[in-house]
């Protein structure tokens, strides 16, 4: 199978990369141009308040946000984030130089543990195929792999296969939040996953076809929330979208990883748009079945399409209005306002 193609029409051609302050106490404007390398700027960057414009290209690299590059943008020039891709192919199972493998977090096409980081108008891809790879069992590739508290992206693509959003948190006992508002985040198989307080606002959520004899075929969702963590996963005013078979996928499943075993895993979708390709009388299932998705903190409100209809109420938890005054973007950001929300 060919590797899919993530971007089309690039311009080429443009100018090395640049840094400038226009007076003394301006904040610094770092340049990345097709050619030159973005992780290299991030390198550069020298204070809280450093914005990197990437330009219009392709960008075959791994990048990664240390801690310290705290109140960091990331942007592309445009607005369309189709125009400006950052890109990588590397999985679970590909094996490195010394002969151990990445694992999942490690095969993150974008990486950040960075406080206060903004990600806007681009794309972050991971483009690892399974069918290129059959001799490789771990398949997760993560396209970005992200920590940190107040954490943003605006008008981000984020396309790949399993694995593809990794909203994770710097410690097992911080609740980091993160939001994301008009972004698109494809994939297959637990999708979007992890233990961060994440918040996903006017969001598309896409699943692919995949070429399996089986159902589900995959899931959307996989929280990790910790248990004392009153917020999980968020996503309202949203859709989610397929391009395979009515039915073929399930919103969600719970993750409690091995080493984190007193997770309580915290799914709300609300207010959102549910299409055919997610099975509305079997929304949810089991990653192992001694933490069955009943026990866990899955509710729906107000959701609307022919994937939210309630056809085996049993099935699909219901918050109740009273409820869902606490499942909010204000109240999951707490003081954090990265916009005026709701």
């Amino acid at each position: 199978m060919r590797r899919r193609t993530v971007l089309a029409g690039l311009t080429a051609g443009l100018t090395a990369l640049g840094a400038g302050s226009a007076s003394a106490g301006a904040r610094q404007v770092l340049h990345v141009r097709p050619g030159d390398s973005v992780q290299a700027a991030v390198d550069a960057a020298d204070g809280p308040g450093t914005t990197i414009v990437v330009h219009p290209g392709t960008y075959r690299e791994v990048v990664d946000v240390p801690a310290d590059k705290a109140e960091l943008t990331i942007r592309g020039a445009g607005r369309d984030p189709r125009a400006t891709v950052i890109v990588f192919a590397r999985a679970n199972g590909t094996v490195k130089p010394d002969g151990t493998t990445y694992g999942t977090a490690g095969s993150a096409t974008f990486t950040s543990a960075a406080p206060g980081l903004t990600v806007r108008d681009l794309t972050l891809a991971n483009d690892w195929l399974r069918a290129d790879h059959p001799d490789i069992t771990g398949t997760q590739a993560v396209a970005a792999y992200v920590r940190g508290d107040r954490t943003r992206f605006e008008n981000v693509r984020l396309p790949a296969h399993q694995d593809t959003l990794f909203a994770d948190t710097t410690a097992l006992d911080t609740f980091d939040r993160q939001y994301f508002r008009h972004c698109h985040i494809e994939g297959d198989v637990d999708f979007v996953f992890g233990r961060a307080t994440a918040v996903f606002e006017q969001c598309r959520f896409h699943t692919l076809q995949r070429d399996v004899d089986f159902t589900p075929k995959g899931m959307v969702f996989a929280p990790s929330t910790a248990r004392a963590n009153p917020h999980g996963i968020l996503a309202v005013r949203s859709r989610v979208t397929s391009g395979a078979e009515d039915g073929a996928y399930e919103l969600a499943r719970p993750w409690v990883p091995s080493y984190e075993t007193p997770d309580w895993p915290s799914l709300v979708v609300r207010d959102t748009w549910i299409g055919p390709g997610i099975d509305a009388a079997a929304l949810y299932t089991n990653m192992r079945d001694a933490y069955p998705w009943q026990s866990m903190r899955f509710r729906e409100y107000r959701n609307s399409g022919p994937g939210a209809v309630i056809s085996v109420p049993e099935n699909r938890p219901q918050l109740s209005a009273q409820e869902a005054t606490a499942h909010t973007p204000r109240a999951y950001l707490r003081d954090w306002r990265p916009y005026e929300l709701p």
